[in-house]
C-alpha cells in the first residue's frame, strides 16, 4: 500500500514545472548527504579510490552534488514515466552518432550507470522503431517492480528480459537485428567477473558481458552517455567502437572501463558513486570499505 501511494504521489509530481521539481530534488539531496551517512561514506571512499590526486574538498563537493543529482533524477521519473510523449520528447534529446541506429545490424548499447540512465533508456525507443531489449532483475516489491517495468517499456518496441532467463533470448534478439541496452559496469560479485583496472584501482571485479554478447551476437557496440541538463536530459550516442570485440574478453573489458572513465571525467558528479563498486576483491585482499 505504501508503495502504491508513493507511485501515485510521483504522478502528481509530474505536473510540477521542471524547475520546481529540480529544486525539491536539490533540497532532498542535500539533506540525504547529511543523513544517509553509510552511503555518503561509500561515495566519498569510491571517489578517493578513483581520484587520489584530486583534493579532498573537490571530491567532497562531487559527492554532495552526486546525492543531489541522484534525488533530482529519481523525482524526474515522475514525468519520464507518466508525462505525455510530447513532454518527454521536449525534455529528452538524443544526440551524437544517431545514424548508428539505422539499419538492422545487431547492436549493443553500452549504457553505464549515470543517474540519467532511465532518460537515456527512453531516448532510444523514442528515436528508433527497432526492437529494443534490456536486462533486469525482479524487484521484491511487486508494486515497485510494476512501476519500473511500465515506465521503461512505455515507448517503442521494448522487451525486458529477466537476468534469470539466461543468455539465449538475449543472443536471439541480437541476431534478429535488435538493440540490447546493457549496463555491465556495477560489481555483480565474483562469479563470471574478471579483474581489470578502473581509474586508480588496478584490479576491479567487472563482468565481461559486453565483449561476450558482442561476439556471440555478432554485434557492433556503441555507448550511450546520459547527462542531466537544466532543460531535461541529453543522451549522447557514440560511433561504433572500432576493433571491438576481440578474441580477448579480458582486454575488451579493460577497454570498456577506459571508455567509461573518459565519460565520467566529463561529469564526475553524475555517476553512481553510492554503489560499492569495489566490494569484490581479489583473493587475499582486504575490503577497501
Amino acid at each position: 500500500m505504501t508503495t502504491r501511494v508513493a507511485v501515485a504521489f510521483m504522478g502528481l509530481l509530474a505536473r510540477l514545472p521542471l524547475s520546481w521539481l529540480r529544486a525539491l530534488g536539490w533540497l532532498i539531496g542535500r539533506l540525504l548527504f547529511v543523513l544517509a551517512a553509510p552511503r555518503r561514506k561509500v561515495a566519498l571512499r569510491n571517489l578517493e579510490l578513483c581520484f587520489p590526486d584530486v583534493p579532498e574538498a573537490q571530491r567532497r563537493a562531487w559527492a554532495r552534488e552526486s546525492f543531489v543529482v541522484f534525488c533530482q533524477t529519481f523525482l524526474d521519473r515522475s514525468w519520464l514515466w507518466s508525462g505525455s510523449e510530447a513532454l518527454v520528447r521536449s525534455r529528452v534529446k538524443l544526440t551524437g552518432a544517431v545514424h548508428e541506429l539505422d539499419g538492422d545490424t545487431p547492436t549493443i548499447v553500452f549504457a553505464p550507470h549515470f543517474y540519467s540512465m532511465d532518460a537515456g533508456g527512453l531516448a532510444l525507443p523514442l528515436n528508433t522503431a527497432r526492437e529494443f531489449t534490456s536486462i533486469f532483475a525482479t524487484n521484491p516489491d511487486p508494486a515497485l517492480d510494476a512501476w519500473f517495468m511500465a515506465g521503461r517499456q512505455r515507448f517503442g518496441n521494448v522487451r525486458m528480459l529477466n537476468r534469470a532467463d539466461g543468455v539465449k533470448p538475449i543472443i536471439a534478439c541480437l541476431r534478429k537485428g535488435g538493440l540490447l541496452y546493457l549496463l555491465p559496469d556495477m560489481d555483480y560479485g565474483r562469479n563470471d567477473s574478471v579483474f581489470v583496472p578502473f581509474f586508480a584501482m588496478p584490479e576491479v571485479a567487472t563482468i565481461p558481458s559486453l565483449s561476450r554478447f558482442a561476439r556471440l551476437g555478432r554485434a557492433k557496440v556503441v555507448a550511450l552517455y546520459s547527462r542531466m541538463t537544466p532543460e531535461g536530459y541529453e543522451a549522447v550516442l557514440t560511433p561504433a567502437w572500432e576493433n571491438f570485440p576481440t578474441e580477448d574478453h579480458v582486454a575488451d573489458t579493460a577497454r570498456m572501463n577506459r571508455e567509461l572513465e573518459a565519460a565520467i571525467r566529463t561529469m564526475p558528479a553524475q555517476y553512481y558513486w553510492v554503489h560499492k563498486r569495489f566490494k569484490t576483491r581479489p583473493e587475499g585482499q582486504e575490503s577497501v570499505y
